[in-house]
């Protein structure tokens, strides 16, 4: 396969030299398991797939996209007695994340694009916290709200469900147990009222919540549904991307 001059991993210093990326996009997932039949690695699977897919369609439309290289750990503080389980605290992304802004200020990239794959991560903070020190327009996307899950699958579940499970059976169907093995993402709700409505929040202890991991059935989950949310949500940001690339900084309001 010839290197894909929107993938930076695979791109040579030769191309980067000579071409202006306008929009960095960074793909931001964790380690943890997802029920019985998808890899620890899912999250950032699909944030990397997504990314890449996004920005080829952009290149392919004139916008200068390049996807960066992944983080594979997110905040999992919550599911720390599951073995195997890597955290990376909140304050760690924004050092973590401050550093690649500051590189990529150097190097003229005016837009950054979080490509968010892990419902634990949550960016907005900490892009509050580095916008008013940076040039950069900081933006984060969690690609499973792009579109709305429910016009593509039946019972789409927030963890290993049918979303995630059809993403990966079309992304990496060789990475996918049989659906037999899968537990039934059977997930437990909170005894007090205003936790139970939304309202009121507190991180979810993972082993009481569920027993399998998984939150949401994966038993009716398909390649085809996951080929068909993949193509709507990367076409989507897609556009998104090429708007960031040609809206000039002192245009972004109408």
């Amino acid at each position: 396969m010839s290197a894909r001059p929107y993938v930076l991993r695979e791109t040579s210093w030769a191309a980067v030299r000579d071409t202006h990326y306008a929009v960095a996009l960074l793909p931001w997932g964790a380690t943890e398991a997802h029920n019985y039949h998808l890899p620890y690695g899912t999250d950032n699977y699909e944030a990397e797939a997504i990314a890449i897919e996004a920005a080829r369609i952009a290149w392919d439309a004139g916008a200068r996209a390049v996807v960066l290289p992944g983080v594979p750990f997110g905040v999992n503080t919550g599911q720390l007695d599951i073995p195997l389980t890597i955290n990376m605290n909140p304050t760690t992304q924004l050092a973590v994340l401050g550093d690649v802004v500051s590189s990529l200020e150097k190097h003229g990239v005016r837009r950054l694009v979080i490509v968010n794959g892990h419902g634990g991560n949550d960016f907005k903070a900490l892009i509050r916290e580095l916008q008013g020190r940076s040039s950069l327009l900081l933006v984060t996307v969690n690609w499973w709200q792009i579109e709305p899950v429910g016009e593509y699958f039946d019972e789409p579940g927030d963890h290993a469900g049918e979303v995630e499970t059809s993403l990966m059976q079309h992304l990496h169907p060789e990475l996918v147990r049989p659906l037999s093995e899968a537990g039934p993402g059977k997930a437990r709700s909170f005894r007090i009222a205003g936790l139970r409505a939304g309202w009121a929040w507190t991180p979810r202890q993972w082993t009481a919540l569920t027993e399998d991991t998984g939150v949401g059935n994966p038993a009716r989950s398909t390649a085809a549904k996951g080929e068909k949310f993949f193509a709507a949500i990367t076409r989507k940001l897609a556009e998104l991307l090429v708007e960031l690339a040609n809206v000039p900084d002192d245009q972004l309001y109408a």
